[in-house]
């Protein structure tokens, strides 16, 4: 166990200091900057990308994304207004 225990005492020093330096590595400005313009060019890339194969469903004349979810929306509220139909129906017989 004296063993088990060394190597866990190792470990956990390791684990604190390098913490401790990547905190500070990642805090700094060298490393925030560029790393948001990239989060930002790729954001923009996944927005186009997102407006390209919507715009292809469309232009091909099927439903989008958001088309199915309007109807999908839809179809639940007709749903309701039918199983409420039914309600007071049974309620008048």
């Amino acid at each position: 166990m004296l063993g088990w225990e060394f190597g866990k005492k190792a470990f956990d020093a390791w684990e604190n200091a390098t913490a401790q330096l990547l905190e500070t590595i990642l805090k700094s400005p060298l490393i925030l900057v560029p790393s948001g313009a990239l989060l930002s060019v790729v954001m923009k890339a996944r927005v186009a990308r997102n407006k390209a194969i919507t715009d292809g469903w469309s232009s091909a004349g099927l439903a989008t994304r958001r088309d199915q979810e309007r109807i999908l929306h839809a179809l639940n509220q007709i749903q309701s207004r039918l199983m409420d139909l039914e309600e007071k129906l049974a309620e008048k017989d």
